[in-house]
């Protein structure tokens, strides 16, 4: 579960999205996308792939960073 709260948050700094975007865009809250990020709630798949559509990342970069070579910025 530490990966993939990782490499979501990578995956939006390196898309270049704010949490607050990345709400909107999926229709869900900011508080939302924050519990995926800290790893308090889990996407379920099809979320995850409209994120991994969303960041421009295949579904295994967001649940395997190691081999995405994700690189987390700093929290908002």
């Amino acid at each position: 579960m530490k990966e993939l709260k990782i490499s979501l948050a990578a995956a939006r700094v390196n898309a270049g999205f704010t949490q607050a975007e990345v709400a909107e865009k999926m229709g869900v809250t900011a508080n939302t996308v924050v519990n995926w990020e800290k790893g308090n709630a889990t996407p379920s798949v099809i979320v995850a792939r409209q994120l991994a559509n969303l960041y421009g990342l295949e579904l295994n970069n967001i649940f395997f960073p190691k081999e995405a070579n994700l690189i987390c910025g700093a929290e908002e």
